[in-house]
């Protein structure tokens, strides 16, 4: 009976050990490398890391200014739309700036970006924390981004921007904003014109192949204006976009994480 009982116990031990790898493995991941540069790892093959004394030739090179002594940076392969808009809720969090934002032209082989995002402070503690804070956003704004084999989607929303959407978009800092994005770039056109139509909004930018992104087979338009006009246009966007990518391929059409819009 003794020994039923402690195979018991340690077979409930394991299972709640799984279910934690498990959790890891779709969200933020901060364990899993001895390195003090390392922070954590996100979904979209994403990896945040901080330098807490920039060395003085880097400052140089990277046109970084001398006070921002520690820098915090993310990095990801896939989703540079949600990773920039987990960023500027980090930057609403902590006592840090944004100094850059790149998009590459990756997506580990798909239409779209990757990304590359610095943050900047005096002091580590403040950029570790943005880089912590975006990591853990990465979750919720993968929400609503779909793939497919023939392409993608991704569509992003808050109620009021900050400065890394200011920084990677021109968004009005305080103001509503949105973001439809669609790959191939053929369903991103008809996908931007459904946003325009659904809602009155304030076009901010349209991006496309040869202007705006990174000659990525995409189109990406954003907006500002009343927070329920921006969320209704992304989710008049959305549901085209859904049926448009449908067309290309049989597999169904699911969102990366829970959609959050």
């Amino acid at each position: 009976m003794r020994d039923n009982l402690v195979e018991q116990i340690i077979s409930d031990v394991m299972n709640k050990q799984t279910e934690v790898q498990t959790d890891n493995n779709t969200a933020a991941n901060l364990a899993g490398c001895g390195l003090t540069e390392f922070i954590g790892t996100a979904l979209g093959h994403t990896i945040g890391l901080v330098i807490a004394n920039v060395d003085h030739q880097l400052h140089e090179v990277m046109n970084i200014d001398k006070k921002y002594r520690s820098i915090g940076i993310l990095g990801a392969r896939t989703g540079a739309g949600p990773h920039i808009f987990a960023a500027d809720e980090a930057i609403k969090a902590t006592n840090s700036e944004i100094l850059s934002i790149e998009l590459a032209r990756d997506t580990e082989g798909g239409g779209g970006h990757g990304c590359l995002i610095i943050f900047g402070a005096s002091d580590v503690s403040d950029v570790r924390r943005a880089v912590e804070v975006a990591l853990a956003e990465i979750e919720r704004t993968m929400g609503d981004v779909y793939g497919s084999p023939a392409g993608h989607l991704e569509f992003q929303y808050t109620a009021r921007a900050s400065y890394a959407l200011n920084k990677a978009f021109g968004a009005p800092v305080g103001k509503s904003f949105g973001m439809t994005c669609a790959s191939p770039a053929a369903i991103g056109v008809v996908v931007a014109d459904t946003a325009a139509k659904a809602a009155v909004i304030e076009p901010v930018g349209y991006a496309s192949p040869a202007q705006g992104t990174s000659f990525s087979n995409e189109v990406i338009f954003t907006f500002a204006g009343d927070s329920g006009a921006v969320r209704q246009a992304v989710i008049a966007a959305r549901d085209v976009g859904k049926q448009l990518l449908a067309t290309l391929d049989p597999a169904p059409i699911k969102s990366t994480t829970t959609p959050y819009i």
